[in-house]
């Protein structure tokens, strides 16, 4: 069994920050977030659900999804986690 991802050290941007921060330029070239898609390696998944600076209203479970910030995670099966918009080429 894998050993989960360590925190983030110091000055190391974590992934909340680094993914609200990519929602956000997306949005800002025009992307919606309907159409964006948080593709996160196992580890960064867990990391963002335990992340005690994340405020509980920017996660939620519905309807068998995670959201962050409105986004649809899909978890696990890349080696490097990544923002998707119908706009991107993926």
């Amino acid at each position: 069994m894998a050993r989960p991802e360590a925190p983030a050290p110091r000055g190391r941007e974590s992934v909340a920050a680094r993914f609200r921060r990519e929602i956000e330029q997306a949005e800002a070239r025009g992307a919606d977030r309907a159409d964006m898609t948080l593709k996160l390696t196992l580890g960064d998944a867990s990391n963002l659900r335990r992340d005690r600076g994340v405020p509980l209203t920017d996660i939620s479970f519905t309807d068998g999804v995670m959201r962050y910030l409105g986004v649809a995670i899909v978890q696990g099966g890349i080696s490097e986690s990544a923002l998707s918009t119908s706009q991107s080429a993926e």
